[in-house]
C-alpha cells in the first residue's frame, strides 16, 4: 500500500517540475539556498557533504562551488552499484561522469570519507513533510547512507526542496530516514 502511495507522490510531484522551466527552477533554487547558507548548522558546519544536482532538483551547483570557496570541506555522494560513497570535492575540472544517472561527481582519486566525518548532509528528495519526512526517487541511497551514521545526532541532516515538492504527509516505511530540518523557497521545519 504505502508502496503504491508513494508511486504516485512521485508521479504527481515529477509532472508539476515538468510544468516549471529551468530558469524558473533556478531562480526558486536561489531562495531555498539562501536559506540554507543562514542556517546555523550550515555557518558552524566544516565538512559538509552536498549533491551536485540534476535538471529537476533544487540547484546545489554555485552552492557547493561558494562553500568549497570559503573553505569548508565539501563532500559529494558517488554512486557505487546499490550504495553511496563519499568522496572530496576539488573543484568542478575535476568531477567525471558518474556510472549512474549521468551525474558529474568527484574521481575515484578523490579522497574518501564515511558519513560519520560529516557534520552537515543536505540530501535531495522528491517530496517532504512538515514532520520532516523525505521520499526519495525509490532506491534507497540516502536512506542506507545516513542509516549507516553510528553518531548520535551527526550529521545534521537537511532536505531541500521547492514549495511544490512539500505534501501533508510522506508515506513512510520503516527503513525512510527522517531528516533534522527541511528548507524550501518559504518554508522551514525541524523535526
Amino acid at each position: 500500500m504505502i508502496i503504491q502511495e508513494k508511486k504516485i507522490l512521485r508521479k504527481q510531484i515529477s509532472s508539476v517540475k515538468k510544468l516549471i522551466p529551468l530558469e524558473e527552477k533556478i531562480r526558486r533554487s536561489d531562495a531555498v539556498m539562501e536559506r540554507l547558507l543562514e542556517h546555523p548548522e550550515y555557518k558552524k558546519s566544516k565538512k559538509i557533504l552536498f549533491y551536485w544536482s540534476m535538471d529537476d532538483e533544487v540547484f546545489t551547483k554555485q552552492t557547493v562551488i561558494q562553500a568549497y570557496n570559503e573553505g569548508k570541506e565539501v563532500y559529494l555522494p558517488v554512486v557505487e552499484g546499490d550504495n553511496l560513497r563519499i568522496r572530496l570535492f576539488e573543484g568542478a575540472a575535476a568531477m567525471v561522469a558518474g556510472e549512474s544517472f549521468a551525474i558529474p561527481e568527484p574521481s575515484n582519486d578523490s579522497p574518501e570519507a564515511s558519513i560519520d566525518d560529516m557534520d552537515l548532509a543536505v540530501v535531495p528528495g522528491v517530496a517532504f513533510d512538515a514532520q520532516c519526512s523525505r521520499m526519495g526517487r525509490g532506491k534507497g541511497y540516502y536512506d542506507r547512507l545516513l542509516s549507516a551514521s553510528t553518531k548520535e545526532g551527526r550529521p545534521y541532516t537537511i532536505g531541500v526542496c521547492f514549495d511544490f515538492q512539500l505534501v501533508p504527509k510522506v508515506p513512510v516505511e520503516e527503513c525512510d530516514k527522517p531528516l533534522d530540518c527541511v528548507i524550501s523557497e518559504t518554508s522551514l521545519y525541524h523535526k
